[in-house]
């Protein structure tokens, strides 16, 4: 199994000592999230300082941006990173795309299929294979310019993989992109149930087979060297899963176990801003259904019991403790199983 993480940096600048760290660890990939700042700057530095880590965006945001500019930044960074580029897309929620970016939003599935076909079809020009002609219902990309035409990748183009939660949006992945980006909010169960059907529903529409499709599972993953720490630990935890149960777009995971009353329950105390009660209905049951828990010497055998025959991979996510700089027997662990 594949083993990435998501590098913490609240300083952009910090990439150039984070990412090479995470090498030196034996990640197989790092990843830059849109947050506070921009995901593909970090990563021009990061590609400088490492040499074999694959390096993505997990994610960027795409309904802030259209398919030419993200095309641009991917090709880029494919070259700077001599081949080991991932974009990785998602779709973000209307209200930030509306009111944050000031961009359009509408049919948000229909919208990232179009995103990434129209990349490909700006890449396929680039790389000689024909001129450029995409004219979708949202996007039309028909001028291309020696001037500004970048010419064939020497490492090829990039693969595209996006993320999502829901089922249209989880087909798009199946049907038009190169891998797919499960959200934490997920059990095995869930997975199995609500995200593989979906990617093979997406597979299945255009005659792909399953293999060479990456599906990379970002998992909560809550341990501690001492009973304190783990205790401050869970209570991070269980106020991220909170939140996510609050919000109606993540009940699925919820109604796989029959939990869909404390979806409701969560989000009638966010509506209150009852934060800090919230946390205290995620119970064990829940929090250990959702997160992998458990002592750090365990934590690469449960990951695997997680998902064994559903992903390529694992995107270790850590809830900001402890820094995943200082997992390096976890990773091992993993990547020699």
């Amino acid at each position: 199994m594949k083993v990435y993480t998501t590098a913490p940096l609240e300083d952009p600048r910090e990439a150039r000592r984070v990412f090479p760290r995470l090498e030196e660890i034996g990640y197989d990939g790092a990843f830059s999230f849109e947050a506070k700042h921009d995901p593909f700057l970090p990563l021009v530095l990061a590609a400088e300082h490492t040499r074999e880590l694959r390096l993505g965006t997990a994610i960027a945001i795409a309904f802030a941006r259209n398919p030419m500019n993200l095309a641009n930044l991917a090709y880029g960074l494919q070259a700077i990173s001599e081949g080991r580029f991932v974009l990785g897309l998602g779709s973000q929620v209307r209200p930030h795309v509306e009111h944050r970016f000031g961009m359009p939003w509408s049919k948000p599935a229909a919208r990232m299929r179009e995103i990434v076909r129209a990349i490909r079809a700006i890449f396929a020009c680039w790389e000689g294979e024909g001129e450029l002609d995409f004219r979708g219902e949202f996007y039309r990309h028909t001028l291309m310019i020696p001037a500004f035409d970048p010419g064939p990748n020497p490492f090829g183009p990039p693969p595209i993989f996006t993320a999502g939660f829901g089922p249209r949006m989880t087909e798009v992945a199946g049907d038009s992109a190169d891998g797919f980006f499960a959200h934490p909010f997920n059990t095995r169960r869930s997975l199995l149930e609500n995200t593989l059907p979906a990617i093979e529903r997406g597979l299945a529409r255009v005659g792909r087979p399953r293999d060479g499709f990456e599906i990379v599972c970002a998992t909560l993953v809550v341990t501690a060297d001492d009973e304190a720490e783990l205790e401050r630990v869970k209570t991070a935890a269980r106020k991220q899963l909170a939140f996510y149960g609050s919000t109606p777009a993540y009940r699925p995971t919820l109604d796989c176990h029959g939990w869909g009353e404390l979806h409701e329950e969560l989000n009638r105390l966010s509506k209150q801003g009852r934060w800090d009660e919230m946390a205290d209905r995620v119970d064990d049951e829940v929090l250990e259904t959702i997160a992998v828990v458990g002592p750090r010497a365990e934590i690469a055998g449960r990951l695997r019991a997680r998902l064994d025959g559903i992903a390529d991979g694992v995107s270790l996510t850590h809830n900001r403790a402890p820094d995943p700089s200082h997992w390096a027997d976890v990773v091992a662990a993993l990547r020699s199983g």
